[in-house]
C-alpha cells in the first residue's frame, strides 16, 4: 500500500506555555513534556522513532506539510477566533478556552497541525496516497467553532473535511472518533450537516462529562446523521471490536460515504493515565482492519486517520505502529512489551454478557 505518514518535529514544539517549568517555553526553548500538561509530546516522538527504528519507515511515504491557510481555517473557524488566536499567540501565549494553555508561536504551531491532516485527505482523495496517518498535535477533535477545549486549539479533522469538500463538491464523509473522549467538537461542527456522518466511540462520561449522549442523534437536515456509542469503563478488546461490528460500521456502511476519516486516540489502551478502557495495541490494529476492509467496499478504500489524544508514551507508539503496518501492508512488527500480560487483563465472560446486552439495546434503538 502506499500510505502516507504525515508529521513534523515542529508540532512536537507545542507547550502548555505558563502552566509548569521554571523557564517560559518558546523560541529556543523547547517544551518538557507538554509544560506541564498530560498531552505530551513524548508520546508521538517516540511513535515516530520506533517507526524509524523498526524500518517499517521504509514501508510509508514520510512527508510534513505546509500549515493550514487562512481560507482553510476559516471554513470551520470564525475569523474573531481566529484573530483572538493570534494576537495571544503572538504576545507570548495564554488560554482562550477549557485546558488549552499554549505558549508562543501556537498559533502557527495548531494551524501547522490542522495541515498535516489537510495534506492527508488531499494525498488520498488525488490518488498519491491509498491511505494516509497524520501525526498531528495539538489534537483537534475537542475543539467547537469559536471555544478551543481539552487540548484541542483547532478542529484539525473538520478543517480536513471542509477543504476537501471545497475540492470535491458534494463528497460525502464518514468521521469516526475512538479516541476514548466523545469527539464533542466534530459532532458540533457537523452536527447538522447531512454530508457528514460522526460517529464517537467514547468512555461513557469521561470528557466532557455533559455530551456523548447516544440519543445525541444530529438535527435538521443532519438528523440521524450523529451516533455516539458511550461505552462502560473496561469495555476492552472484545467489546471494542464488537460495538465496531455490530454498531459503527453497519452505520458507515448505510451512510455510503465517499471518504473515511478516523480520529484516532490511543487513550483508550490498558494502560493510558486518562482512561480505562483495556484497549490493546491489537485492538486498534484489528479496527484499522475493520475500517479498511469497509473502506475498501464502499470509497474505492479512501481512508485517512489523524491522531488525537493518547497519554501513555511508552505505550501509544506501540499501538500507533500495529495501526501503520496494517494500513500499509507491511511484513514489520513491532510488538509491545507485557501484551501477554495486557491479554490477560480483559474483562471477564460476565462482563461481556452485560456489554452484549448494552450493545444489543443500542443496535436495536437505532
Amino acid at each position: 500500500m502506499r500510505t502516507g505518514f504525515l508529521f513534523d518535529e515542529r508540532c512536537f514544539w507545542h507547550g502548555g506555555g505558563n502552566y509548569a517549568g521554571t523557564f517560559r517555553v518558546g523560541g529556543l526553548v523547547q517544551p518538557m513534556a507538554a509544560g506541564g500538561l498530560p498531552e505530551s509530546p513524548e508520546s508521538r516522538r517516540r511513535l515516530r522513532n520506533l517507526v524509524e527504528v523498526t524500518g517499517l519507515m521504509r514501508d510509508l511515504l514520510p512527508a510534513t506539510a505546509d500549515p493550514a491557510g487562512h481560507e482553510a481555517l476559516l471554513r470551520v473557524h470564525p475569523a474573531a477566533y481566529l484573530r483572538e488566536f493570534k494576537a495571544l499567540s503572538d504576545a507570548g501565549g495564554g488560554e482562550l478556552g477549557l485546558r488549552t494553555p499554549f505558549g508562543p508561536g501556537g498559533y502557527e504551531i495548531a494551524a501547522l497541525s490542522a495541515g498535516l491532516a489537510v495534506a492527508a485527505v488531499d494525498g488520498v482523495m488525488a490518488g498519491r496516497h491509498d491511505n494516509a496517518y497524520a501525526l498531528c498535535r495539538p489534537p483537534g477533535h475537542h475543539c467547537l467553532p469559536d471555544w478551543p477545549n481539552g487540548f484541542c486549539l483547532l478542529a484539525n479533522v473538520a478543517i480536513a473535511v471542509r477543504q476537501a469538500q471545497a475540492a470535491h463538491p458534494g463528497l460525502r464523509v464518514a468521521v469516526l472518533d475512538w479516541d476514548v473522549h466523545h469527539g464533542n467538537g466534530t459532532e458540533a461542527i457537523f452536527y447538522e450537516d447531512p454530508t457528514v456522518l460522526t460517529l464517537s466511540l467514547h468512555q461513557e462520561r469521561n470528557y466532557p462529562v455533559d455530551t456523548g449522549a447516544f440519543a445525541d442523534r444530529g438535527r435538521g437536515a443532519g438528523a440521524g446523521l450523529n451516533l455516539n456509542i458511550p461505552l462502560p469503563p473496561g469495555t476492552g478488546h472484545r467489546g471494542y471490536l464488537a460495538a465496531m461490528e455490530r454498531l459503527a460500521l453497519p452505520a458507515i456502511r448505510a451512510f455510503a460515504p465517499d471518504l473515511i476519516v478516523v480520529a484516532c486516540g490511543f487513550d483508550p489502551a490498558i494502560n493510558d493515565p486518562l482512561g480505562r478502557m483495556l484497549a490493546t495495541a491489537e485492538t486498534f490494529r484489528l479496527m484499522t482492519r475493520q475500517v479498511m476492509d469497509l473502506a475498501r467496499d464502499l470509497c474505492g478504500g479512501r481512508l485517512v486517520l489523524v491522531h488525537e489524544g493518547g497519554y501513555s508514551e511508552t505505550y501509544v507508539p506501540f499501538c500507533g505502529h500495529a495501526v501503520l503496518e496494517e494500513l500499509s501492508g507491511s511484513a514489520i512488527r513491532g510488538p509491545g512489551p507485557q501484551e501477554d500480560v495486557f491479554a490477560a487483563r480483559q474483562p471477564g465472560p460476565e462482563f461481556d454478557a452485560f456489554l452484549d446486552g448494552l450493545i444489543a439495546r443500542m443496535a436495536e434503538a437505532l
